[in-house]
């Protein structure tokens, strides 16, 4: 029995940031059913496939889920899904705020309905703000919540990462959320809801380091963190590739300074402590390459490792499902799919009391809307009676 065995969740949301965070739910154990309209989550279609409607990104957020087809701008749709409302404890969505009315999902309706419900909104921006309603995507977001300015100051180009970071992030905090409501729910016996913002939660995300001298009145510096928007931080090049390492304590410095041939650096006023080396972290940062560049990768893992200086080689994202820690620890977990053959997924992170959870696949479009509506009491007359394509 895993945390959440014996939580159902009903999630409408789409793409990532939503099926992200009820993907971290499946793997603790709630039964996570996947509300799509007819024509499916945009991510079945988006990446390589070895079948149709099962694309790589649609895999990698949709795993051990269940998946329902409901157009829920049908009156007879909208009561299938208020069937499995009686029986839920989550119920998520992503739409934006204005369109829920329409549909009868608004929160004030549905937790006047359903009392025990934890009722989650994720939003592009809050509720109480100028921006309220607006749509927001991944690229949006990490423009606006400073992302692309923290590049440009660090390589002279405006940039995204080269990651979907806003939906991810927002995703795992969607999570956390729904989880801090459901044991709210178990001290009060009442639902909540749950508003998660993008925009907010980015901006937050963001100035965890990059507040930095706003935090105080007056400020005693503007935002930016400078030792991570350094331009020289980055991989080091070496003779034959690249090394990431870490020197950070006096102590690292100190070490590697006496390596390099270079003690008295090591006492030089603007390498000696930490609030130094951070006003000087570029030049820092530039002369370490200096003496990096001189030797190669090997050498640099070796004398990090007897330095007892955080190192490691770049790793290429192709190479990590042979990477002799990941296979130890059992991340990678391959699957057997009549239709597709082996497939593989990462697994989550996280253990507890040593154990792992187990990874079921991700649904085809619609393939449990019969079995779901029938245990919510409807028969296969009722159930046919639906459109063709959900009833399915």
């Amino acid at each position: 029995m895993s945390a959440l065995t014996g939580l159902r969740v009903l999630d409408l949301s789409s793409v990532i940031f939503g099926p992200l965070a009820s993907q971290v739910l499946a793997d603790y154990g709630a039964e996570v059913i996947k509300i799509e309209p007819p024509g499916g989550d945009s991510t079945r279609y988006t990446g390589p496939a070895a079948e149709a409607g099962m694309s790589a990104l649609f895999m990698g957020s949709n795993r051990s889920k269940k998946s329902m087809v409901l157009d829920l701008k049908a009156p007879e749709a909208q009561e299938a899904l208020h069937a499995l409302l009686k029986t839920t404890d989550v119920f998520m969505h992503s739409m934006r705020p204005q369109k829920l009315a329409k549909l009868g999902l608004d929160p004030v309706r549905l937790r006047s309905q359903y009392p025990r419900l934890v009722y989650v909104g994720l939003h592009g921006f809050g509720e109480d703000g100028p921006y309220a309603g607006l749509p927001a995507y991944d690229d949006v977001i990490q423009g606006m919540s400073g992302l692309a300015d923290l590049m440009e100051r660090q390589t002279g180009e405006a940039r995204y990462l080269p990651t979907i970071a806003a939906d991810k992030t927002c995703g795992l905090v969607a999570a956390h959320a729904v989880m801090a409501a459901l044991f709210q729910r178990e001290r009060t016996g009442e639902g909540s809801f749950v508003e998660v913002p993008m925009y907010e939660t980015m901006v937050g995300f963001n100035l965890v380091e990059h507040f930095y001298g706003m935090h105080f009145e007056p400020a005693l510096s503007g935002a930016g963190y400078p030792r991570v928007m350094a331009p020289w931080r980055k991989p080091y090049k070496t003779l034959d590739g690249h090394v990431c390492m870490m020197p950070y304590t006096d102590g690292h410095w100190r070490r590697f300074f006496a390596a390099v041939g270079q003690p008295e650096l090591a006492q030089d006023e603007r390498f000696a402590t930490q609030a130094q080396r951070t006003r000087h972290i570029a030049t820092l940062l530039e002369t370490m390459s200096s003496y990096v560049t001189q030797k190669d990768t090997a050498y640099w893992l070796q004398t990090c490792e007897a330095l007892e200086i955080p190192a490691a080689p770049v790793a290429r994202m192709d190479d990590l499902p042979r990477d002799p820690h990941l296979q130890a620890t059992g991340f990678f977990v391959e699957k057997q799919d009549p239709a597709m053959g082996t497939v593989r997924f990462p697994r989550s992170s996280v253990r507890i009391d040593g154990a792992q959870a187990p990874i079921g696949m991700p649904p085809r479009l619609g393939e449990h809307t019969q079995q779901l509506l029938r245990e919510a009491g409807w028969d296969d007359a009722r159930i046919a009676a639906l459109q063709p394509s959900v009833a399915e």
